[in-house]
């Protein structure tokens, strides 16, 4: 089912999969755009929920807290703060060892390493065009892979079955109200053909080289504190300098990062970064090493300029 972007996608996927009066699980490091659905249904609907941790015995994590009315496991598969890997096997596990719904977030590592769905099983899985897929903002997407009746969220044009007064039973068409932004999806059609062309393993040697190189790099100023380098993102503070005023310098070099809390601020509180939040750096297959000495010598300048 196609969507306006992944935020819309999972509020699909949350709010036509969790019934009333449940109980869910969603991780420590959720984006807001699972964490604000599943607040709401706290809110409306009645809908407990726990946060389990994502360090140490993940599957006894998770399954310490399930109770008798756990209906649903929602996780995203890697942090777009740190880079921080969710193992899909894990959850899967749990997922069909206590008969639970299983919704993915797959915005930060699809198109960055292989996802196998017939090895580990979900039920709804969504993603963003824009992202590692490299298609232009506009659209997302949610792969739904059970059998489930679901009530509808919007309603209104879906080119087939004009006469009848309900949406149309079968998907997409039940889910795909108004005109979708067809030039996004291409976009996108167009991306996943590129990386099938390229290869998923060296996108994925890319961006983790890059990672870890910068890692390694940036260690090298004083002051400056990494918080995570992997899957392509490297996170971290200069001194006491606001993040908001390091990407502002950086900028002023030519060096697009992303400061504050990136919408993500149950990942922040575990990192105890909520209030100044971190730097963020973003690899993709197109940076290189290059990118890497010009952030080091123009982080060195700024930190010269501050101390």
């Amino acid at each position: 089912v196609f969507s306006s972007n992944a935020t819309n996608a999972l509020n699909l996927a949350i709010k036509t999969t969790v019934k009333a009066d449940s109980h869910v699980l969603i991780s420590d490091i959720e984006h807001s755009s699972v964490f604000r659905p599943v607040y709401a249904l706290s809110k409306r609907e009645n809908v407990s929920y726990s946060i389990f941790d994502t360090d140490g015995d993940l599957y006894r994590n998770i399954t310490s807290l399930i109770t008798e009315k756990t209906s649903c496991i929602i996780s995203t598969l890697c942090s777009n703060v740190t880079g921080k890997e969710i193992p899909f096997e894990v959850l899967s596990r749990v997922r069909d060892e206590y008969g639970l719904k299983l919704i993915i977030d797959a915005s930060q590592i699809i198109g960055h390493k292989k996802i196998d769905l017939s090895k580990t099983g979900c039920d709804v899985l969504c993603a963003p065009s824009h992202k590692a897929l490299f298609g232009i903002q506009g659209a997302g997407f949610a792969l739904f892979l059970d059998d489930t009746a679901r009530d509808t969220v919007f309603e209104g044009g879906s080119g087939n079955d004009s006469l009848n007064p309900e949406m149309p039973e079968n998907l997409p068409e039940r889910f795909e109200a108004g005109t979708l932004p067809a030039p996004s999806v291409i976009s996108m059609l167009y991306g996943i053909d590129f990386i099938e062309k390229t290869g998923v393993s060296e996108v994925e040697e890319r961006i983790s080289s890059l990672s870890e190189k910068t890692k390694e790099i940036l260690s090298e100023i004083k002051k400056i504190k990494i918080y995570s380098a992997e899957n392509g993102i490297v996170s971290f503070n200069l001194s006491d300098i606001p993040s908001s005023v390091i990407a502002y310098e950086l900028d002023g070099f030519g060096i697009c990062t992303r400061s504050g809390l990136h919408c993500a601020p149950l990942a922040h509180k575990k990192l105890g970064t909520e209030k100044n939040g971190t730097v963020r750096v973003s690899f993709s297959l197109f940076n290189s090493e290059k990118d890497i000495e010009k952030l080091y010598k123009a982080l060195r300048i700024i930190n010269k300029k501050y101390s």
